[in-house]
């Protein structure tokens, strides 16, 4: 599984403005599930109502993209900080080409959960 710096927003029942992240996240094989922060979000076939992935575990909507070189992450109606994972702050700054992170736009947290891979597998492989 390969690794890639992400932005991913949750979009359930917060308009534009729900908690935002970027970080390494882990892809499956086929690319279509991302792990990070405890949770692996699948790819919504033909789209979801405002995001383009959705949680297998709970069904909410995330918004998942490579994260923009201008920092304008967010969609232009929301708002709100974006959380840069810690593990993630030196490859995200040579990205952006900063030296250090914008505080009003961006702050970097150690609260990113570990995903635990193998429960998402057993989820999406139970019959029914």
């Amino acid at each position: 599984m390969k690794q890639k710096l992400l932005y991913m927003e949750l979009k359930s029942e917060r308009a534009d403005c729900g908690p935002a992240w970027i970080g390494l996240a882990t892809l499956s094989k086929s690319g279509r599930t991302v792990y990070f922060n405890g949770r692996a979000l699948k790819r919504a076939v033909g789209g979801g109502v405002s995001g383009n992935h959705y949680c297998v575990e709970t069904g909410d909507e995330f918004w998942v993209s490579a994260p923009k070189r201008n920092g304008l992450d967010r969609h232009w109606a929301g708002g709100g900080i974006v959380l840069v994972a810690a593990d993630s702050v030196s490859e995200y700054l040579a990205f952006r080409g900063w030296d250090k992170i914008d505080p009003k736009q961006h702050r970097a947290t150690s609260d990113i959960v570990v995903t635990d891979i193998e429960k998402f597998t057993d989820i999406e492989n139970q019959t029914l």
